[in-house]
């Protein structure tokens, strides 16, 4: 046996070595909220010409939230993606000024930005705790039946009688005492975490192809079980609480989660064909789906049961492309326009122009959760941040795409802009597992020496490193 001393030297591999970037985020973090900040302060100049009483507080709150999210991250995880939570504080920022200024109108609901706030600051919370606690995102691996039961359990929940409530047709709330309660939107993460450890384990046998139809190689049929199961629950989640958009999502992102780990387009092809066929059966059987995608195609045959999507286009056309100005517009005339249609609130003040850079700021959260995952040195990882990236996008395709007359109304949430607190705490808990992620994919796995040239550089780069050292 030869001596470990006299081996021969193991040859230097390359790997690529990423930059911190806190100071980065640092800044980024300031721009954005200072961007929040500027949305609340215009409203107030613009409609009283001065600014309330209460500005000293309102802005070192929000300053003190965004800054200790930024030090919890700087302390415990040092090679995290730079732009993930720059772009969700914007997004939350800007979300809190359209709460607060549909709260200046008298008559239209009760304030709402207070408790808002709150929730944030719970969220940030959430997300402070998985940073802290989840050092690594593989121990989430261990659970995934687990993981499954939960999420399942959340899902139905709203059908406990006592507790469940039907709220515009849909079975998704449940109440607890003065507490209300969405727990699909907790389930999504639940579900999120099953799919990807199922799908690593599996990934080889549902790679395998079958036939070819019109040159696309299609799954062999032993292997439809997962995507049949999957497809009737989605169903039986429409049928029994009347909600199209759950459907659509969890159905969604577990196709494009197996897309993702089988790399066999064949796969997304034949969920489109299943989502049609469910949403055929669905407008055929369910007076509320005929009735939002009747709004879609002929809002203005009926113009007392579409009020909201007409209100909607109207304060589109009226804002136009540069907007009416914060505080300059009439918002409060579309119902709901704190919750689900505040994308129409926000295109109405903003412009389209403004309602675009928003979806821009979603399409960047997107791209850096697909980028975290092709950087993560685990299938799970891959696995797991692709799917909860494809959740924002699926998210805001619906809502959006319903309030814009692009799509039929869904009933979905605008992640991090809607009033709610559970949309709120559980896509703060996606971007702390989604920051955990990026922090062990963007940590040098091994020791590394580079040179004071490569220390004073702060690119990104490949340099040579030995393994073992």
């Amino acid at each position: 046996m030869t001596d470990s001393l006299t081996q021969a030297p193991v040859a230097p591999a390359e790997h690529v070595v990423y930059r911190k970037r806190r100071n980065i985020e640092l800044l980024l973090d300031l721009f954005a909220m200072a961007l929040g900040l500027g949305g609340w302060a215009l409203t107030h100049l613009d409609a009283d010409g001065v600014m309330p009483s209460n500005w000293p507080w309102v802005i070192g709150i929000w300053l003190g939230l965004g800054l200790a999210m930024h030090g919890v991250v700087r302390w415990r995880l040092p090679w995290a993606d730079p732009v993930l939570l720059p772009c969700v504080l914007l997004l939350n920022g800007l979300g809190l000024a359209m709460i607060d200024r549909l709260d200046r109108v008298k008559g239209v609901g009760p304030v709402g930005a207070p408790m808002q706030l709150v929730w944030t600051a719970l969220g940030m919370a959430c997300c402070a705790a998985v940073v802290i606690w989840l050092r690594d995102h593989r121990r989430l691996q261990r659970f995934p039946y687990l993981m499954a039961i939960v999420g399942v359990m959340l899902l139905l929940l709203p059908l406990v009688p006592g507790i469940g409530r039907s709220i515009n047709g849909a079975r998704v709330w449940i109440h607890v005492g003065p507490f209300s309660l969405q727990p699909s939107e907790l389930s999504k993460i639940m579900l999120a975490l099953a799919f990807a450890s199922y799908l690593e384990e599996r990934r080889e046998v549902l790679a395998l192809a079958g036939r070819d139809v019109f040159g696309l190689a299609l799954p062999r049929l032993r292997d439809l079980g997962p995507i049949v199961i999957m497809w009737g629950a989605a169903m039986a989640v429409f049928v029994f609480q009347n909600d199209f958009g759950m459907c659509l999502l969890f159905f969604g992102l577990f196709v494009m989660m197996l897309y993702v780990a089988t790399e066999r387009p064949g796969w997304p092809v034949l969920g489109l064909l299943m989502l049609v066929v469910g949403g055929y059966g669905a407008y055929g059987s369910a007076r509320h789906i005929r009735v939002r995608v009747n709004a879609w195609l002929h809002p203005f045959d009926n113009y007392d049961q579409n009020y909201q999507v007409i209100q909607a286009q109207f304060g589109f056309a009226w804002g136009g492309l540069t907007g009416r100005g914060w505080g300059l517009g009439r918002p409060w005339m579309t119902p709901l326009a704190k919750s689900d249609f505040i994308s129409a609130a926000l295109g109405e003040e903003l412009g389209i122009i403004g309602l675009m850079a928003i979806v821009m700021v979603y399409a960047i959260i997107v791209a850096r959760s697909l980028r975290v995952a092709l950087a993560s040195h685990d299938a799970f990882g891959k696995l797991l941040a692709s799917g909860l990236g494809f959740v924002f996008a699926l998210q805001v395709f619906a809502i959006i795409g319903g309030v814009t007359r692009l799509l039929p109304l869904t009933g979905l949430t605008t992640p991090f802009m809607s009033q709610g607190g559970s949309s709120m705490l559980s896509n703060w808990v996606i971007l702390g597992i989604l920051l955990v992620i990026s922090n062990q994919a963007r940590r040098p796995p091994v020791r590394v020496a580079p040179t004071s040239d490569e220390l004073s550089n702060e690119d990104t780069m490949v340099i040579p490193v030995v393994r073992g050292q």
